[in-house]
């Protein structure tokens, strides 16, 4: 490793727990052990009182009623719940879905598993900045349409989706919305009800908080709305989601969305500064980079960028003993396949191959990107000095005209 410090970039992919929610949390280890369903003594009632009190704190920065919050054990669970637990709840009224090619792989697997139960999805394209074609979407929408679910910002670019207009469409044709809101809870404001979602689905560990707890909001008035449950035993979560509740845990996801109330414009505010600063560092020092997804619709830390001519895992490899980012999308870059994101916004096979995220966060230090922008570039430079590829490039052949011979 060395002995320079190393710096994370990666924070789409999970956060550091901020030091002040893990104080919080510690007294739910030993000192306060109860069960937050254990109704007849202090050791219950204490327990009770702190998961009703983080409720509270997630409710304020969510502008919801705390009773809306149905706790699970992150997004992947609270997607799999609102979207099966809408299927099955509404199975009377329709059995057709409509979603994004660009979600995330919860929602994505998610739909999958409901074709397989009898249920009927709409996988729609995107437009090449990665945003929802709104006319597309409507056209989509039947009389057996129930629920419509697309994701707030997306993981791999940023980008963020007419959330409004969206809302709108769906009040319009009597269809529930549910997001994904995975990327945005805690670093942009995000009130559900402002903007017509019905369900949303986030974590603690993508602001600050914990891993392993994460919620699902149920809207509980104008519409009712009601989700069958997809863990059964004991009826906790006003009998959506049982299982004895992660008090420290939530403690701690209580704590992350109290901080991010009160700091999350300043932290997003300071954060574009530098990751405008990156990206403006590689546009203006190196040749053929390419930043993906909308520039004008997305989140404040995060941008997608691909250096053509350069692999992506090749170039991770001069650097990544030091800087942590992604190519691909993380939960997925086990595999060499390209990422099916940026293949949605039209990318060819090279340039999403030749793609990095950088998504800072509320540790990161300007300090930091400087030494990541002279560490990359340095980097990209190396790669395309080995690549006759590139080499071909730079003398002018036309390299989609090239047939290439398997060996």
């Amino acid at each position: 490793m060395g002995s320079q410090k190393l710096i994370y970039l990666d924070n789409n992919s999970t956060t550091p727990c901020d030091p002040r929610a893990v104080e919080a949390m510690l007294p739910f280890f030993y000192q306060t052990p109860g069960n937050a369903a254990s109704r007849n003594h202090p050791f219950g009632w204490q327990a009770e009182e702190a998961v009703d009190y983080a409720r509270e704190q997630i409710g304020n920065l969510l502008a919801v009623d705390s009773k809306e919050i149905i706790f699970t054990s992150g997004a992947t669970e609270a997607d799999n719940l609102g979207i099966k637990g809408v299927f099955e709840m509404y199975s009377r009224k329709g059995n057709h879905i409509i979603t994004l090619k660009t979600e995330h792989k919860a929602v994505l697997d998610a739909c999958k598993k409901v074709e397989k139960m009898g249920g009927e999805v709409t996988y729609l394209d995107v437009k090449r900045d990665g945003l929802v074609d709104l006319a597309a979407l409507e056209a989509a929408i039947t009389d057996k349409t129930v629920l419509i679910s697309i994701m707030w910002a997306n993981n791999e670019t940023g980008v963020i989706q007419p959330m409004k207009e969206i809302g709108e469409l769906c009040e319009k044709h009597g269809v529930l919305f549910m997001s994904d809101a995975t990327q945005v809870v805690g670093k942009i404001k995000t009130h559900p009800k402002e903007l017509g979602i019905h369900l949303m689905a986030f974590t603690a560990h993508k602001m600050y908080g914990p891993k392993g707890i994460g919620a699902l909001f149920v809207n509980r008035k104008n519409p009712r709305v009601k989700v069958t449950s997809q863990i059964d035993g004991g009826g906790h979560e006003r009998g959506m989601r049982s299982g004895t509740l992660n008090v420290p845990g939530i403690v701690g996801f209580g704590k992350a969305a109290e901080i991010a109330t009160q700091e999350m414009d300043a932290d997003a505010a300071r954060l574009s500064v530098l990751r405008d600063k990156l990206e403006n560092a590689f546009k203006d020092t190196l040749e053929e980079v390419y930043v993906n997804g909308n520039v004008e619709h997305r989140m404040p830390h995060v941008t997608n960028i691909s250096f053509k001519h350069v692999e992506g895992e090749g170039l991770m490899m001069t650097f990544n003993q030091n800087i942590a980012v992604s190519s691909g999308s993380a939960c997925t870059s086990a595999s060499l396949e390209p990422s099916y994101v940026l293949i949605a916004l039209g990318l060819g096979d090279d340039l999403a191959h030749s793609s990095l995220r950088f998504s800072l966060g509320r540790f990161t230090t300007e300090e930091e990107i400087d030494q990541t922008i002279a560490m990359i570039s340095k980097g990209v430079n190396h790669m395309r000095d080995l690549s006759p590829i590139w080499e071909m490039f730079k003398e002018g052949v036309d390299l989609d005209a090239v047939e290439w011979s398997e060996h």
